[in-house]
């Protein structure tokens, strides 16, 4: 099998990413996900885990406690969606370097699982597994075979009924969690939560975020029932902003039980400060499993954080900023760490949204500062076309454009800025991971 036939196989699974309308509750079964694993041996018993659940936030919390384990002698993996460009960047290692799965790994993989995939597809009673179910189980069987210590383990949707709900993770985290996904979690805050919650098993370390009053609640009263150990950003976990620049950001951190200063991040904005104490404290919580990581290490590993398409500038004169903001609260955060960190005349925003998201959230916090925007789509299903954005947001009165693609989108804002100029590009992670992609292109031909 080449790996062209391997992604041909891989593909042929339903993947949930790129549709929008399916029931969620009745669609995705642990049931089925166990009977998988099971009969590839159980792959996820064979490693530690941490567990990471939110709304926002929660790659870059995997992300800054990948990069303080990497700094220590644990074999550390790292399962994360969706991927910006190629979908091995979900599966990482750390040793003997830091990389991501490769293509004969990948080939090797889909040829050991493809016959009892096939028999299991056709004869199971709880349905033909999806693409998520499917890699998820290839990256579990992967960590089992590079021997890892830990695996950090990003939660797909939701928390209860995600596929990656069936470890018994040593730490679980719950990062910020916000309005996103309604249709399929619940409209409100409560029941988000009540989903998200789910990955909390009994007797289970948890560290969250500072959250709204409502799932703070509901992270209590579930960590009470399952008689969980909880620790909090904000009553346990303290961070303080100290400098920011449009390179890095410099802050303090007081853990649960050491105190870091002059902690120099090169993830953008106060909410990757957050997501970074969240991660202090998830790696600090390790001391209740026998694993402790030295201050130096966890100094270290936030400083050497590597986690694309977050506020990352990729350009200058005129700044060129990429943002997966896809959401309200992620918008909002990125408006204010706009305002915060970088100086420039003009905002010329390249907006692509996906249909299932906040449209209306993300517009009220993005379009107001901009001035000019370019409408745009990923090629993706799910994206809404450029010409009904520009409809939905026509009372802001901005000037406007519409885009037929990423590519067209990014090249018409490089020619309308100048130098003094910023471009952010953002709405989507699909657009983020398209822009991406141009450049690698463009940097390849030379």
């Amino acid at each position: 099998m080449t790996y062209e036939e391997a992604i041909k196989y891989l593909s042929s699974f339903i993947d949930y990413e790129m549709v929008s309308n399916y029931n969620y509750m009745a669609t995705m079964k642990l049931s089925r996900m166990a009977a998988l694993l099971d009969g590839l041996g159980n792959p996820h018993r064979t490693f530690k885990s941490i567990h990471i659940a939110g709304t926002k936030g929660k790659g870059s919390t995997c992300a800054f406690i990948y990069s303080i384990l990497k700094e220590t002698k644990i074999k550390v993996g790292l399962y994360t969606s969706p991927h910006l460009v190629d979908f091995k960047e979900r599966i990482r290692i750390s040793y003997p370097k830091d990389r991501t799965i490769d293509r004969a790994e990948l080939v090797t993989l889909v040829n050991r699982v493809k016959s009892f995939l096939d028999k299991f597809t056709k004869s199971s009673k709880f349905g033909s597994p999806s693409f998520f179910e499917v890699y998820t189980a290839l990256a579990f069987l992967f960590f089992n075979i590079q021997k890892v210590d830990i695996a950090v383990l990003e939660v797909g949707l939701g928390g209860r009924l995600d596929a990656t709900n069936v470890v018994d993770p040593i730490v679980i985290g719950i990062t910020p969690i916000s309005f996103d996904h309604t249709d399929k979690l619940g409209s409100t805050l409560e029941s988000i939560a009540k989903e998200k919650c789910g990955i909390i098993k009994d007797n289970a370390i948890v560290v969250s975020a500072e959250q709204d009053a409502k799932v703070t609640n509901c992270i209590h009263r579930v960590a009470d029932e399952k008689r969980a150990k909880l620790y909090e950003v904000g009553k346990n976990i303290f961070y303080e902003p100290l400098t920011m620049a449009p390179d890095r950001q410099i802050f303090n951190v007081r853990g649960i039980f050491e105190e870091y200063p002059s902690l120099t991040s090169p993830l953008l904005g106060r909410h990757q400060l957050a997501n970074a104490a969240t991660a202090i404290g998830i790696v600090e919580s390790l001391r209740f499993k026998d694993i402790a990581v030295s201050p130096y290490d966890i100094a270290t590993g936030i400083k050497n954080t590597d986690w694309p398409g977050r506020l990352q500038v990729i350009g200058r004169k005129p700044w060129i900023i990429l943002d997966g903001a896809q959401n309200e609260a992620s918008a909002r955060a990125l408006k204010e760490a706009i305002s915060a960190i970088f100086s420039y005349e003009n905002l010329i925003l390249v907006l692509g949204i996906s249909s299932d998201k906040d449209i209306d959230g993300i517009g009220a916090n993005l379009l107001p500062i901009a001035s000019k925007v370019i409408f745009t789509q990923s090629d993706n299903p799910r994206a809404t076309s450029p010409q009904d954005l520009r409809k939905r947001f026509q009372n802001y009165k901005k000037k406007s454009a519409v885009s037929r693609n990423v590519n067209e989108a990014v090249e018409l804002a490089r020619r309308e800025a100048k130098p003094q100029d910023l471009i952010l590009i953002t709405g989507s992670l699909y657009v983020v991971g398209e822009t991406l992609q141009i450049l690698q292109q463009r940097k390849t031909k030379g």
